[in-house]
């Protein structure tokens, strides 16, 4: 406990999520005194209320898939019934795990953490509010990473009760007996693989013309097609005029294209359209700190346009990523304590946990064209690997980019099981520069779904051997 009103320290980090924690870790690695204000839990939204505990629900219903499959397994299995409550225990006990996990490491490297809310009085002094006082934080660096919050956008009637963002989503004890999902990206999209695989009557409303829009569309074209299969319903290129309550739950007006509505009855009503960034609170535009849509605008090394006052996370814009979070935290970090350090945002990998999953890094086809560079693409499809085959998993593949001239890989997309696991193998490709020939002549092991990551690479130059 701090007892003194008036804290001098070397690094005051406002926020405690995946940057912020980060940054406090390492900058008291490198010796600084370090103070981390936080008004919530440590860890932010991705520990506490999205990345861990969405897959902690969603491994329910990667059993339940694996249920499902039992009986080409010659496995007769039935779910009679799925306690949603046993779910959210252990949910919320991966949460806590992992949070007790972070505080530790904060108080083993000497971090103090305030809980409070801060508020910037100039570039080396923060105002904490905390549940018994006021303290003055005198910090020689700043470190934002105030994070996002979810957006909710103006529809009439989308403050009415039942309609729900994913930070309630993740409290539901209870299965919605059917659900509208407004936005097709990553949260729309997990959310409506764990609703679906739960028993819920799923339709996914998006404003443009396929889900997660910001993908490969091969990619999103293909999961359109297996999420359809598996009883997802979609009304692209539509929008949500109105929300209203109903005898048996909410109407959701909607409209597509072309000007025809349509009015979906559903129990319960997901927004999931993005995410709010932290930067145009006040205390920070009265700082002076240059803000471009929401994000606060920093340079190759976290620095902001105030002398000695660094961002990093979120709050910054771009891929809102917890890993790219973390690693902007620590330059941040580094940079504060005189250390030259810089990010390579041509490796950044992005994934989607659907069933199957989705994952990439680096340059699409399309950007590498759009960027002049002549690309060849080698392609692998999971139904020719022994052991995707072995899991009942065939559906997705592999694809690789990669520059014609060189032969360098500049990306990959993938499309099927474990796609999140496979993906570094391609980021460390993408990261040092390597030729397709490399993976495709490194030995993988055998049967294994990383195989398909070699072929595709084979594919690339000319010489798969299995397609």
């Amino acid at each position: 406990m701090i007892n003194s009103k008036e804290l001098s320290i070397g690094i005051g980090i406002l926020g405690g999520g995946p940057a912020g924690y980060v940054a406090a870790i390492r900058a008291a690695q490198l010796g600084a005194k370090v103070t981390l204000i936080e008004d919530r839990d440590v860890g932010g939204t991705c520990l506490n209320r999205g990345c861990i505990p969405t897959k902690a629900l969603l491994k329910t219903s990667e059993v339940l898939s694996m249920l499902n499959k039992s009986k080409e397994l010659g496995i007769t299995a039935t779910v009679s019934s799925v306690d949603t409550s046993v779910g959210k225990a252990r949910k919320d006990r991966v949460v806590k795990s992992l949070r007790m996990g972070v505080e530790h490491l904060l108080a083993k490297n000497g971090v103090e953490v305030l809980r409070g809310k801060g508020w910037i009085e100039s570039s080396q002094r923060v105002i904490v509010k905390t549940a018994d006082r006021d303290l003055v934080v005198n910090c020689n660096r700043l470190i934002i990473t105030t994070g996002s919050e979810p957006l909710i956008p103006e529809i009439p009637g989308v403050m009415l009760e039942g309609v729900i963002t994913s930070d309630e989503a993740l409290e539901l004890t209870e299965i919605p007996e059917s659900i509208t999902i407004i936005g097709a990206g990553a949260i729309g999209m997990e959310f409506a693989t764990l609703y679906n695989s739960l028993g819920s009557k799923v339709t996914v409303v998006e404003v443009q013309e396929r889900i997660i829009p910001n993908e490969d569309q091969e990619i999103t074209l293909e999961l359109l097609k297996i999420m359809k299969r598996q009883g997802i319903k979609f009304a692209l290129s539509s929008k949500v005029r109105e929300i209203s309550k109903s005898e048996n739950g909410l109407e959701t007006l909607v409209v597509n294209e072309e000007g025809k509505e349509m009015v979906l009855h559903t129990e319960k009503v997901l927004v999931a359209v993005g995410r709010k960034l932290a930067g145009l609170s006040p205390d920070i535009r009265a700082l002076g700190i240059e803000v471009t849509k929401g994000s606060i605008v920093v340079n190759n090394r976290m620095e902001t346009n105030v002398a000695g006052v660094y961002a990093a996370g979120d709050v910054i814009g771009g891929s809102l990523l917890a890993h790219l979070a973390f690693a902007e935290g620590r330059v941040a970090a580094e940079n504060a304590m005189g250390i030259q350090s810089r990010l390579n945002y041509r490796a950044v990998p992005s994934c989607v946990y659907t069933n199957p999953e989705v994952a990439s890094v680096g340059l699409s086809e399309d950007q590498a064209r759009e960027k002049g560079i002549a690309v060849k693409v080698g392609r692998f499809d999971f139904r020719n690997n022994g052991r995707a085959l072995c899991h009942g998993e065939r559906e997705g593949f592999v694809k690789v980019i990669t520059e014609e001239s060189t032969g360098v890989i500049l990306g990959a997309r993938i499309l099927g099981p474990h796609a999140s696991e496979l993906l570094s193998e391609i980021t460390l490709a993408v990261s040092l520069g390597v030729k397709a020939e490399i993976l495709a002549d490194m030995i993988h092991p055998h049967p294994a779904l990383a195989e398909a990551v070699m072929e595709a690479c084979g594919d690339a130059i000319g010489r798969a051997i299995h397609k």
